[in-house]
């Protein structure tokens, strides 16, 4: 999700809800260039990834593939899945035929065997679902022993301030949803999140049998400094995500 999400409240009108499809040309292109992703949320994911030389990684929730190329090209072997066939038409696009991309639904069973993966990587996309339980599940399941999950998630405190701010009487210690309007590429789109405390979190990474290696709440890329200033200062002083590294016990 856009660290700033009122730079993209738009008109009524939206299409049906957390319709990646309709967003996928305007999603893709913020994702690109824009701050939260390619100067925030991507460079730390990559940081707290390191040396992938070699390793096998299941990019969950791939979208239209920025990671993805990222990891291919520093020389891990890459599968991608997501719900949304539009965003993987344009990760296609980005990554050629040979790319292995999947249509998957991540509240379902994944479609690989046990021990599949040294490393499944979940950028942004675990705050779209409500029971993370059979979700993580599946993710111990597909990692061999001693894989990684590597995470990144909407910070819990940092919705639940912009919910207080914009008048929401939000607990801060409850699991709840909420939703806005997205506006790229001229479509606006309802989109919904699940917004849960951080010892919610915890608990259900060690339900599935994993152990918290690192959790992180990294700066902006300095690069970012004199390309986005307002939105530079914001990020360097109230964190928009938060990332865990844990280990597959």
């Amino acid at each position: 999700m856009p660290a700033f999400p009122e730079d993209h409240i738009g008109p009524a009108h939206p299409t049906r809800v957390n319709d990646y499809d309709s967003l996928a040309e305007g999603y893709d292109a913020e994702n690109e260039s824009g701050i939260a992703n390619a100067h925030y949320e991507r460079p730390a994911i990559l940081a707290l990834a390191g040396d992938v030389t070699g390793r096998r990684i299941l990019d969950a929730g791939c979208g239209s593939g920025p990671l993805f190329a990222e990891l291919r090209d520093r020389g891990a072997a890459l599968t991608g899945i997501d719900l949304s066939p539009g965003m993987l038409e344009v990760a296609r696009r980005r990554l050629g035929e040979e790319a292995d991309l999947r249509v998957a639904d991540l509240r379902a069973p994944l479609p690989f065997p046990d021990d599949a993966f040294d490393d499944v990587i979940a950028s942004l996309v675990l705050h779209y679902l409500e029971d993370w339980a059979p979700t993580l599940s599946e993710f111990r399941r597909v990692l061999a022993t001693g894989g990684r999950l590597i995470v990144s998630v909407d910070h819990p405190f940092a919705i639940h301030t912009m919910q207080r701010t914009a008048g929401q009487k939000t607990d801060y210690f409850a699991t709840y949803n909420w939703t806005e309007e997205w506006t790229m590429g001229g479509r606006a789109v309802t989109m919904s999140f699940w917004n849960r405390p951080l010892h919610a979190m915890t608990s259900a990474f060690a339900a599935a049998g994993f152990r918290i290696s690192a959790i992180s709440e990294p700066q902006p890329d300095p690069a970012a400094r004199e390309l986005f200033p307002d939105e530079f200062r914001a990020l360097s002083t109230s964190p928009s995500f938060l990332f865990f590294v844990l280990e597959a016990a």
